[in-house]
């Protein structure tokens, strides 16, 4: 694909809602971290197949961080968009919130993933340039410019 190609994040923005059933419950009564996980990758895989146009793997999970708990009945709502590109792979932010019957929500759970976009024979493909149009998508780049970085130096250093 030609780097003249750009997307806006607003292209590829992906929401998702699940209601805690039994099934997601941990031995603690509350959603089991696992679950959350998946549903996580799911988001930023539709994400980023949007804004690749090919199929994708995660390559890493770089920051999962749970910042509270849910319960069962609760009304889960994940919201994932991309941060930062680079030539055949993609960051992206999902965010887990908690959403009140009154349509309050709390964030739970904040992750950032990368994916690689992939051809017809698995190989890693161009993915299009981002176009930034709001503070918080230039904020979130800059960001992402820094966790690349660090992704890098633990490559390096083999941690």
């Amino acid at each position: 694909m030609d780097k003249l190609v750009y997307k806006k994040v607003s292209d590829s923005k992906t929401e998702q809602i699940q209601i805690l059933m039994p099934e997601h419950i941990n031995g603690f009564n509350r959603l089991f971290g696992g679950k959350l996980m998946e549903w996580i990758d799911v988001v930023a895989a539709v994400v980023a197949r949007r804004h690749s146009n090919h199929n994708v793997t995660t390559a890493s999970v770089d920051n999962l961080q749970f910042k509270s708990a849910a319960y069962i009945n609760s009304t889960i709502f994940l919201s994932g968009q991309v941060t930062y590109v680079g030539k055949t792979s993609m960051e992206v932010r999902v965010t887990t919130y908690v959403e009140n019957l009154n349509g309050i929500r709390q964030m739970i759970n904040r992750a950032y993933l990368v994916l690689v976009a992939l051809d017809d024979n698995d190989n890693p493909v161009h993915v299009p340039g981002l176009v930034l149009e709001t503070d918080e998508e230039r904020l979130e780049w800059e960001a992402g410019e820094k966790r690349r970085e660090l992704r890098k130096q633990r490559r390096l250093g083999a941690y």
